[in-house]
Protein backbone atom coordinates (compact mmCIF):
# COMPACT_ATOMS: atom_id res chain seq x y z
CA UNK A 1 0.00 0.00 0.00
CA UNK A 2 0.85 3.64 0.15
CA UNK A 3 2.24 6.00 2.46
CA UNK A 4 1.30 9.21 3.62
CA UNK A 5 2.39 12.85 4.80
CA UNK A 6 0.62 15.93 6.23
CA UNK A 7 1.79 18.80 7.58
CA UNK A 8 -0.20 21.68 9.63
CA UNK A 9 1.68 25.10 10.60
CA UNK A 10 0.80 27.80 12.78
CA UNK A 11 2.75 30.15 10.01
CA UNK A 12 3.84 29.27 6.37
CA UNK A 13 7.12 26.47 6.46
CA UNK A 14 8.56 24.45 3.81
CA UNK A 15 8.77 20.82 4.08
CA UNK A 16 12.24 20.21 3.04
CA UNK A 17 13.35 18.13 5.11
CA UNK A 18 10.36 15.98 5.71
CA UNK A 19 9.96 15.08 2.10
CA UNK A 20 14.21 14.80 1.73
CA UNK A 21 13.28 11.03 4.15
CA UNK A 22 9.74 10.62 3.44
CA UNK A 23 10.87 10.37 -0.54
CA UNK A 24 13.59 7.73 -0.29
CA UNK A 25 10.70 5.49 0.94
CA UNK A 26 9.86 5.61 -3.00
CA UNK A 27 12.39 2.70 -4.21
CA UNK A 28 15.79 2.98 -1.52
CA UNK A 29 14.52 2.39 2.03
CA UNK A 30 10.93 1.08 0.77
CA UNK A 31 9.03 0.01 -2.67
CA UNK A 32 6.62 2.81 -2.75
CA UNK A 33 7.22 3.62 -6.55
CA UNK A 34 4.21 3.50 -8.19
CA UNK A 35 4.13 7.50 -8.29
CA UNK A 36 4.02 10.48 -6.02
CA UNK A 37 2.19 14.17 -5.34
CA UNK A 38 2.30 16.57 -3.03
CA UNK A 39 0.04 19.60 -2.80
CA UNK A 40 0.98 22.91 -1.12
CA UNK A 41 -1.84 25.13 0.05
CA UNK A 42 -2.03 29.28 -0.42
CA UNK A 43 -5.01 30.39 1.24
CA UNK A 44 -8.12 28.44 -0.37
CA UNK A 45 -6.10 27.07 -3.07
CA UNK A 46 -2.94 25.09 -3.51
CA UNK A 47 -0.25 24.37 -6.03
CA UNK A 48 0.12 20.68 -6.82
CA UNK A 49 2.72 18.58 -7.97
CA UNK A 50 1.76 14.85 -9.67
CA UNK A 51 3.86 12.31 -11.41
CA UNK A 52 3.31 8.66 -11.90
CA UNK A 53 7.50 8.38 -11.62
CA UNK A 54 8.50 7.41 -7.94
CA UNK A 55 9.86 9.95 -6.09
CA UNK A 56 13.66 8.84 -6.56
CA UNK A 57 13.36 9.32 -10.05
CA UNK A 58 11.09 12.05 -10.89
CA UNK A 59 12.77 15.55 -11.49
CA UNK A 60 9.94 17.24 -9.55
CA UNK A 61 10.06 15.13 -6.88
CA UNK A 62 13.70 16.27 -7.05
CA UNK A 63 12.46 20.01 -7.09
CA UNK A 64 10.18 19.51 -3.87
CA UNK A 65 13.60 18.19 -2.36
CA UNK A 66 15.68 21.55 -2.92
CA UNK A 67 12.68 23.93 -3.75
CA UNK A 68 11.42 25.41 0.28
CA UNK A 69 8.11 26.30 -0.79
CA UNK A 70 6.71 27.41 2.48
CA UNK A 71 3.00 26.62 3.19
CA UNK A 72 0.40 26.19 6.04
CA UNK A 73 -0.84 22.73 5.30
CA UNK A 74 0.36 20.45 3.19
CA UNK A 75 -0.28 16.88 1.79
CA UNK A 76 2.17 14.26 0.10
CA UNK A 77 1.60 10.39 -0.98
CA UNK A 78 3.91 8.03 -2.28
CA UNK A 79 2.17 5.16 -4.14
CA UNK A 80 2.00 1.48 -4.04
CA UNK A 81 -0.64 0.69 -6.36
CA UNK A 82 -3.34 -2.14 -5.17
CA UNK A 83 -6.34 -0.63 -7.61
CA UNK A 84 -5.69 1.56 -10.47
CA UNK A 85 -3.06 1.64 -13.72
CA UNK A 86 0.14 3.37 -13.03
CA UNK A 87 -0.87 6.04 -14.44
CA UNK A 88 -1.01 10.52 -13.87
CA UNK A 89 -4.75 10.65 -13.46
CA UNK A 90 -4.17 7.61 -10.45
CA UNK A 91 -1.76 9.67 -8.66
CA UNK A 92 -2.65 11.20 -5.05
CA UNK A 93 -3.46 13.49 -3.86
CA UNK A 94 -6.98 14.66 -5.56
CA UNK A 95 -8.40 18.17 -5.30
CA UNK A 96 -11.70 19.34 -5.76
CA UNK A 97 -13.35 22.54 -5.31
CA UNK A 98 -16.34 22.77 -2.55
CA UNK A 99 -17.14 26.59 -1.05
CA UNK A 100 -15.55 27.81 -2.80
CA UNK A 101 -12.18 26.61 -1.43
CA UNK A 102 -10.17 23.50 -2.76
CA UNK A 103 -10.14 20.36 -1.00
CA UNK A 104 -6.90 17.92 -1.14
CA UNK A 105 -7.34 14.16 -0.31
CA UNK A 106 -4.63 11.30 0.13
CA UNK A 107 -5.11 7.73 0.84
CA UNK A 108 -3.35 5.18 1.77
CA UNK A 109 -5.03 1.77 1.44
CA UNK A 110 -7.06 -0.76 0.08
CA UNK A 111 -11.10 -1.05 -0.29
CA UNK A 112 -12.41 -3.93 -1.43
CA UNK A 113 -15.87 -3.62 -3.68
CA UNK A 114 -16.28 0.30 -2.27
CA UNK A 115 -18.06 1.55 -5.52
CA UNK A 116 -20.06 4.24 -4.12
CA UNK A 117 -23.49 5.87 -5.86
CA UNK A 118 -22.39 9.49 -6.41
CA UNK A 119 -24.47 12.39 -7.16
CA UNK A 120 -22.42 13.77 -10.24
CA UNK A 121 -21.30 16.81 -8.51
CA UNK A 122 -18.03 14.91 -7.95
CA UNK A 123 -16.59 12.33 -10.42
CA UNK A 124 -13.40 10.33 -10.49
CA UNK A 125 -11.24 11.01 -13.49
CA UNK A 126 -9.08 7.68 -12.28
CA UNK A 127 -10.00 4.80 -11.40
CA UNK A 128 -9.05 4.08 -7.76
CA UNK A 129 -10.28 3.52 -4.56
CA UNK A 130 -8.99 6.24 -2.99
CA UNK A 131 -10.48 8.86 -5.41
CA UNK A 132 -14.07 7.23 -5.28
CA UNK A 133 -13.51 7.32 -1.37
CA UNK A 134 -12.82 11.22 -1.48
CA UNK A 135 -15.87 11.50 -4.17
CA UNK A 136 -17.89 10.38 -1.77
CA UNK A 137 -16.74 12.31 1.39
CA UNK A 138 -17.38 15.25 -0.62
CA UNK A 139 -21.18 13.77 -1.67
CA UNK A 140 -22.09 13.34 1.93
CA UNK A 141 -20.57 16.98 3.00
CA UNK A 142 -22.54 18.72 0.68
CA UNK A 143 -25.41 16.47 1.33
CA UNK A 144 -25.29 17.26 4.87
CA UNK A 145 -24.54 21.15 5.01
CA UNK A 146 -26.02 22.22 1.32
CA UNK A 147 -24.12 25.47 -0.26
CA UNK A 148 -23.01 27.06 3.06
CA UNK A 149 -19.78 26.73 4.53
CA UNK A 150 -19.53 24.32 7.66
CA UNK A 151 -17.37 25.17 10.29
CA UNK A 152 -14.48 22.55 10.63
CA UNK A 153 -16.14 21.17 13.94
CA UNK A 154 -19.22 20.16 11.69
CA UNK A 155 -16.94 19.37 9.57
CA UNK A 156 -14.81 16.73 11.65
CA UNK A 157 -18.50 15.42 13.18
CA UNK A 158 -19.50 14.35 9.30
CA UNK A 159 -15.99 12.73 8.83
CA UNK A 160 -16.41 10.81 12.22
CA UNK A 161 -19.66 9.31 11.19
CA UNK A 162 -18.56 8.49 7.58
CA UNK A 163 -14.73 7.58 7.69
CA UNK A 164 -15.42 4.31 10.15
CA UNK A 165 -18.26 3.12 7.80
CA UNK A 166 -15.83 3.49 4.69
CA UNK A 167 -13.16 1.66 6.91
CA UNK A 168 -15.30 -1.54 6.56
CA UNK A 169 -14.39 -1.93 3.13
CA UNK A 170 -10.92 -2.46 3.99
CA UNK A 171 -7.89 -0.24 4.95
CA UNK A 172 -8.80 3.93 5.13
CA UNK A 173 -6.12 5.76 6.35
CA UNK A 174 -6.39 9.54 5.02
CA UNK A 175 -5.28 12.81 4.75
CA UNK A 176 -7.50 15.95 4.44
CA UNK A 177 -7.09 19.58 3.71
CA UNK A 178 -8.98 22.85 2.67
CA UNK A 179 -5.94 24.69 3.29
CA UNK A 180 -7.92 25.85 6.63
CA UNK A 181 -7.01 22.74 8.34
CA UNK A 182 -5.87 19.39 8.16
CA UNK A 183 -8.31 16.11 9.04
CA UNK A 184 -6.14 12.55 9.87
CA UNK A 185 -7.68 9.51 9.95
CA UNK A 186 -6.12 6.33 10.42
CA UNK A 187 -7.84 2.64 11.21
CA UNK A 188 -3.74 0.86 10.64
CA UNK A 189 -0.90 3.44 11.10
CA UNK A 190 -0.43 6.95 10.96
CA UNK A 191 1.69 8.58 13.50
CA UNK A 192 1.69 12.13 14.43
CA UNK A 193 4.71 14.66 16.09
CA UNK A 194 4.65 18.43 17.12
CA UNK A 195 7.46 20.55 16.83
CA UNK A 196 7.29 23.72 18.79
CA UNK A 197 9.61 26.17 20.92
CA UNK A 198 11.70 25.62 21.88
CA UNK A 199 12.94 23.94 18.88
CA UNK A 200 15.56 20.72 19.21
CA UNK A 201 17.54 18.93 16.52
CA UNK A 202 15.64 16.36 14.52
CA UNK A 203 17.96 13.23 11.97
CA UNK A 204 16.15 11.45 9.24
CA UNK A 205 15.45 7.70 9.59
CA UNK A 206 16.07 7.11 6.10
CA UNK A 207 18.81 9.48 4.82
CA UNK A 208 21.46 10.43 6.98
CA UNK A 209 20.25 14.25 7.32
CA UNK A 210 20.20 16.21 10.71
CA UNK A 211 18.66 19.91 10.87
CA UNK A 212 18.84 22.15 13.95
CA UNK A 213 15.31 23.48 14.10
CA UNK A 214 16.46 26.33 16.72
CA UNK A 215 18.32 27.85 14.04
CA UNK A 216 15.62 28.46 11.45
CA UNK A 217 12.63 28.69 13.36
CA UNK A 218 11.02 31.51 15.48
CA UNK A 219 9.51 31.64 18.86
CA UNK A 220 5.93 31.87 16.48
CA UNK A 221 6.17 28.92 14.80
CA UNK A 222 4.71 25.62 15.51
CA UNK A 223 4.73 22.72 13.06
CA UNK A 224 2.73 19.09 13.59
CA UNK A 225 3.61 16.38 11.24
CA UNK A 226 1.38 13.58 10.31
CA UNK A 227 2.77 10.60 8.02
CA UNK A 228 2.75 6.90 8.06
CA UNK A 229 6.09 6.00 9.94
CA UNK A 230 7.98 7.99 11.51
CA UNK A 231 10.25 9.91 9.63
CA UNK A 232 12.96 10.85 12.59
CA UNK A 233 14.91 8.89 15.11
CA UNK A 234 14.96 11.38 17.97
CA UNK A 235 11.22 12.70 18.13
CA UNK A 236 8.02 12.00 20.18
CA UNK A 237 6.04 10.39 17.51
CA UNK A 238 2.26 9.21 18.40
CA UNK A 239 0.75 6.58 17.12
CA UNK A 240 -2.96 6.86 16.05
CA UNK A 241 -5.47 4.25 17.48
CA UNK A 242 -7.32 2.30 15.12
CA UNK A 243 -10.10 4.19 14.20
CA UNK A 244 -9.03 7.57 15.31
CA UNK A 245 -9.90 10.78 13.78
CA UNK A 246 -7.59 13.88 14.44
CA UNK A 247 -8.13 17.59 13.52
CA UNK A 248 -4.44 20.06 13.31
CA UNK A 249 -5.02 23.77 12.86
CA UNK A 250 -2.10 26.11 13.33
CA UNK A 251 0.22 23.14 14.32
CA UNK A 252 -1.84 22.08 17.59
CA UNK A 253 -4.05 19.04 17.42
CA UNK A 254 -7.60 20.99 18.58
CA UNK A 255 -10.00 18.00 18.33
CA UNK A 256 -9.58 13.89 18.55
CA UNK A 257 -12.07 11.33 18.06
CA UNK A 258 -11.13 7.93 19.21
CA UNK A 259 -12.43 4.41 17.73
CA UNK A 260 -16.28 3.17 17.71
CA UNK A 261 -16.00 0.22 19.17
CA UNK A 262 -19.41 -0.48 20.56
CA UNK A 263 -21.22 0.92 17.17
CA UNK A 264 -18.94 -1.11 14.98
CA UNK A 265 -19.93 -4.02 17.07
CA UNK A 266 -23.93 -3.52 16.90
CA UNK A 267 -23.35 -2.44 13.19
CA UNK A 268 -21.79 -6.05 12.37
CA UNK A 269 -24.80 -7.69 14.28
CA UNK A 270 -26.96 -5.28 12.13
CA UNK A 271 -25.57 -4.76 8.79
CA UNK A 272 -29.53 -1.99 8.54
CA UNK A 273 -27.33 0.28 10.84
CA UNK A 274 -24.67 0.84 8.29
CA UNK A 275 -24.57 4.31 6.41
CA UNK A 276 -22.96 2.57 3.48
CA UNK A 277 -24.77 -1.00 2.76
CA UNK A 278 -25.02 -3.16 0.01
CA UNK A 279 -27.57 -1.38 -1.34
CA UNK A 280 -25.64 1.87 -1.80
CA UNK A 281 -22.87 0.19 -4.07
CA UNK A 282 -23.08 -1.22 -7.89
Amino acid sequence: MCQLLGMNCATPTDITFSFRGFSQRAGVTSDHCDGFGIAFFEDKTCRLFIDNKSAIESPIAELIRNYPIKSRNVIAHIRKATQGKITLENAHPFVRELWGRQWVFAHNGDLHGFKPRLSGRFVPVGNTDSEYAFCYLLDHLVERFGYHEPSLEDVFEVLEEISPEIAEYGTFNFCLSNGQALFSYAVTKLHWVSRSYPFRPAHLIDLDVEIDFREVTSPEDRVAVITTEPLTHNEDWKAFQPGQLMLFREGHLIKQAKTHIERLLREALDPSLRRVTKADVY
